[in-house]
């Protein structure tokens, strides 16, 4: 996996300055842009930047309208401000739609995200008009289902990713309620069609992956309260949430092995923010006091839970077996397994410590395999993850003591011996590099040279994802 995918627009404008420099050939740069299914003449960034500012600045004279009407609203005739309003969006959709059949793309669909505001106003501004308020939710449900068709249409993220927005506002309102949000997997569907058909959007796949999870789980809190219209989170939500976060990494390592340059894309992704997650969970988890909740939780939904549990990691299992990292996750569902039986079957709070030591054991672990997985393949985001990792068990052991002060000693102890151990295998790594480069590893046959190994660690802003 490699995160320098992410960047692969800088990488085109620094390949294209090497050929201005003559320091590689136009054919190389063809072939090294190739690599990352970027063009070498993909170095549109400022123009990238310019759409962004016109975009804001479109968003801000719509906020300033909305201000500028809402201020005087009162003081205008009913039947004038009705009229005002639906004029101003359809005057502002048939100019985005007069620039589209023009061929400007790209000022048609800021036009287009500036007529959504217009058309959400107006719905809000109507509603206030004729007290239509009965259900808060519906109008912003109406405003999502309006400036849905425009990104599909389109094909456009950016006006996709504003009615996925809005999906997820009308969602969290109308689950706050008590109210079952059943259409919002239309959003999710129409999203994911963009984003295959579309051009790559970082920001729309994420909130595709993240408003399907909070949808599965919302399906689940309707069912385990009967239908019900108080729909309260319930301690099998955060078990599932971990399978359905262990399915999410199985299809990033199944994506990075399509062979179509997003797919492979969204697969880096996808696995950076699986492992983020992961990391997050297990420093929570590190703490007494949350293993104690759990296993005070009476558990009442098991009997629908474990089927659930068991269908994610086996998808989950089916889906490493396809992209060959069966040993790998199946690891991470035996822990994972093992740990829920143990929270769900045990259920009695002294056991919160072992729990928080076996998590303490597996945090070290993962530092320990992010430090060599980073030396090893040469990506410095992971190598100081796991360096992040390590430092942050330590500060938080010192702040919540494991045991006696005896056990803390021992563990900052272990810990020290991890990174004094991970450097003398960083120093090992660059001896053996140096060999290759001047030669002197080279194998009887081997022509000096060849075979030459890179730094073992590339640099934080090569690899940087963010």
């Amino acid at each position: 996996m490699r995160l320098i995918r992410l960047l692969k627009k800088d990488l085109a404008k620094e390949v294209s300055g090497w050929v201005d420099d003559d320091l590689i050939s136009e054919d190389q740069g063809h072939a090294i842009c190739a690599r990352y299914d970027v063009s070498l003449q993909d170095t549109d960034a400022q123009s990238r930047g310019y759409g962004l500012l016109v975009a804001l600045g479109y968003l801000f004279i719509g906020l300033a309208l909305i201000t500028l009407i809402g201020a005087n609203w009162d003081e205008i005739p009913r039947g004038l401000r009705m009229a005002a309003l639906v004029l101003l969006t359809l005057a502002t959709h048939g100019f985005a739609l007069k620039r589209y059949v023009g061929g400007d793309k790209p000022s048609a669909s800021r036009f287009f995200l500036l007529g959504n505001l217009f058309y959400g106003a107006a719905i809000i501004l109507i509603a206030q008009i004729y007290h239509l308020g009965e259900h808060m939710p519906d109008g912003v449900f109406w405003w999502a289902l309006g400036s849905l068709p425009f990104g599909v249409l389109l094909r456009n993220t950016w006006l996709t990713l504003f009615s996925a927005v809005l999906s997820l506002v009308w969602f969290c309102l109308e689950y706050q309620m008590g109210f079952f949000p059943t259409l919002f997997p239309l959003f999710m569907v129409a999203s994911a069609y963009v984003l295959v058909r579309g051009p790559q959007s970082t920001l729309l796949f994420l909130a595709v992956v993240g408003g399907s999870m909070l949808w599965v789980e919302a399906a689940l809190g309707w069912f385990w309260d009967g239908g019900s219209y108080v729909m309260a989170p319930q301690p099998e939500h955060l078990l599932v949430t971990v399978t359905l976060f262990i399915l999410a990494f199985a299809l990033s390592q199944w994506l990075l092995l399509v062979n179509h340059g997003k797919a492979r894309d969204y697969g880096v992704v996808l696995s950076v923010w699986s492992l983020r997650f992961v990391l997050l969970a297990l420093l929570i988890m590190s703490f007494e006091s949350p293993w104690r909740a759990l296993l005070e939780e009476d558990w009442l939904h098991q009997a629908s839970m474990w089927p659930i549990v068991g269908i994610l990691l086996g998808a989950a299992l089916v889906v490493a077996r396809a992209a060959k990292q069966l040993p790998l996750v199946g690891v991470i569902c035996g822990y994972v397994l093992l740990q829920m039986v143990a929270v769900v079957m045990w259920g009695s709070p002294r056991a919160a410590a072992s729990l928080q030591v076996i998590d303490n054991v597996a945090l070290i672990v993962l530092g320990i395999g992010l430090i060599l997985h980073g030396i090893s393949r040469g990506v410095s985001h992971y190598f100081f993850m796991g360096i992040a990792t390590i430092l942050l068990t330590a500060f938080m052991r010192y702040v919540d003591l494991i045991g006696d002060y005896i056990g803390g000693a021992f563990l900052f102890l272990m810990l020290a011996a991890v990174l004094l151990g991970a450097a003398r295998f960083w120093k090992h790594q660059q001896l053996n590099t140096n060999d290759v480069a001047t030669g002197s590893g080279d194998r009887p046959g081997e022509q000096k040279g060849e075979g030459k190994v890179k730094n073992p660690v590339k640099s934080a802003e090569e690899n940087n994802h963010d």
